[in-house]
């Protein structure tokens, strides 16, 4: 074992091991370690690095468990994960985000997974997992995976504040005060130092999470599906979708955003921020205090704010996914019986009470927080330590939103603060996807393929390489190739559950 995983981490300049330096436990005997149980687990790495080799040891001593997490990238997790599942190399438990899961309900079908469903009444804090997020997460009614919670949107905009002021601009609340504001911090030298060398948005080669789907919103975009008279249209047959494309694509036309948008990752396009390249960045607003941290190591007078109420030509929207990031699914070649798959059950049960997911969250209580009165103090000091060495951990908490063993932060920083009540205001104007509950066999089958089809038209579409005869042509080619029987088949589940 100890061979492989220095196998693995030597073999890709992608994969950071936990496992490498941080699978010997409790130093103190090697007896004791050889009787624990091996957790290993496959996670994405959202931070630069990840956590601290201290605080691995600590939750494996208050686990009873040998610890072995491949960290993969974010950016290049799905494209691992699948590589990994095509393999059939998954570790026990293999994080699966949102936005793959849904292409894997025939694989899940198929017993590659275990139906964690009978066990979790055997352990104390599993049980009481929240059941809409598990009817939300299940497939034809089974339970496959210990979810991540997450609320329901944290899209919104995070603008440089300090270049707001520079220009005697105001945060936007319109579509078309957001693109002057684009505008100006591209042509209006924001930065000041003489040089147009700006950029006013900076977007990614994500339809979803990055920048497009956020508009997408504000223009009145259905998540998803439209559902009209109780007939199924796709997103992308909407006049909204179309005007969403051509913002874009008059965004680019007018270099008002990083010309290579279509092939950037997620790791480039915060980059762009950071070093102050671009003013703007449409996406997860929870991220806004981490991008400032690092913003403030380039630029010390870097400020930001964040706004998420745009209105547009149906008012305030914002899209919105069922209340889990993402699963931790659990492989049957890695999980041989039912004993191991209760030992991995056990730790993530584990982790969930008050030292381990207190600590999963915080860090170590007098190095990054300190506790008053139940509560976690974060010290503005340790912001850099706790995102160096503590926050990577935060994708294994499972259930952490609704788990009361986490403490509450008596004072988070203030774009947390912010972030966390503007995701709280989204709440108020939430657009649903309509198809959540269903399920289509065509799209289990060839959903990757489908998307692929319309992905590739949008992107073209926006670059001014295709036309809107040529787009409405692809979307006619995702009819024939499958998508119209989607829509036979979402239109007959619906009709049947009313």
């Amino acid at each position: 074992m100890k061979r492989a995983v220095l196998t693995a981490c030597s073999a890709s300049l992608f994969l950071v091991s936990a496992g490498c330096a941080l699978g010997q436990g409790n130093a103190k005997t090697a007896s004791a370690a050889e009787d624990r149980p091996t957790i290993s687990i496959m996670a994405p790495l959202h931070f630069p690095s990840p956590p601290s080799n201290e605080i691995i040891k600590r939750i494996e001593q208050q686990t009873n468990a040998n610890v072995e997490i491949t960290w993969v990238p974010d950016g290049v997790y799905s494209d691992k994960m699948a590589a990994a599942l095509t393999t059939n190399s998954l570790k026990k438990a293999t994080f699966v985000k949102y936005t793959d899961f849904i292409y894997m309900s025939d694989t899940m079908r198929s017993g590659v997974f275990w139906d964690i469903g009978p066990y979790l009444d055997e352990f104390e804090n599993l049980r009481h997992l929240d059941h809409n997020i598990m009817k939300q997460a299940s497939v034809d009614g089974h339970i496959y995976g210990l979810y991540t919670e997450r609320p329901s949107s944290r899209q919104g905009i995070i603008i440089r504040q300090d270049w707001l002021e520079k220009l005697q601009l105001k945060p936007p609340t319109t579509i078309d005060e957001l693109y002057e504001v684009i505008r100006q911090f591209t042509y209006n030298d924001p930065d000041g130092n003489g040089v147009q060398d700006t950029v006013g948005l900076a977007d990614r080669n994500d339809l979803v999470y990055g920048a497009f789907k956020t508009l997408g919103s504000y223009f009145g975009t259905p998540n998803n599906w439209q559902l009209d008279n109780g007939k199924f249209i796709a997103d992308f047959e909407t006049q909204a979708y179309i005007d969403t494309m051509d913002f874009m694509g008059k965004l680019y036309a007018e270099k008002l955003i990083n010309s290579d948008f279509a092939v950037t990752s997620k790791d480039i396009q915060r980059n762009l921020l950071i070093t102050g390249k671009a003013g703007v960045y449409i996406g997860s607003m929870s991220d806004a205090q981490r991008l400032s941290t690092e913003a403030v190591t380039v630029n010390p007078k870097a400020t930001f704010t964040l706004v998420n109420r745009l209105e547009g030509p149906q008012g305030y929207r914002i899209w919105s996914i069922p209340n889990y990031n993402g699963l931790y699914l659990f492989s049957k070649k890695a999980v041989k019986t039912e004993e191991e798959l209760r030992e991995m059950l056990a730790f993530f049960d584990r982790s969930m009470e008050r030292d381990v997911a207190n600590m999963m969250l915080y860090g170590l209580e007098g190095r990054h927080y300190e506790e008053r009165s139940g509560m976690a103090y974060l010290p503005e000091a340790t912001s850099e330590l706790r995102i160096s060495e503590v926050n990577a951990l935060y994708t294994l908490m499972i259930a952490d939103l609704s788990n009361p063993n986490v403490m509450k932060a008596a004072q988070k920083e203030p774009l947390t603060e912010l972030a966390d009540r503007l995701v709280a205001d989204n709440e108020k104007f939430l657009v649903k996807d309509p198809s959540v509950s269903l399920h289509s066999k065509t799209y289990d089958e060839h959903g990757q393929e489908l998307n692929n089809i319309i992905t590739e038209a949008t992107y073209n579409y926006m670059l001014g390489q295709i036309d809107l005869d040529r787009f409405k042509n692809e979307v006619d080619k995702w009819k024939r190739s499958g998508g119209t029987k989607v829509i036979e088949e979402l239109q007959d589940q619906y009709e049947s559950m009313q």
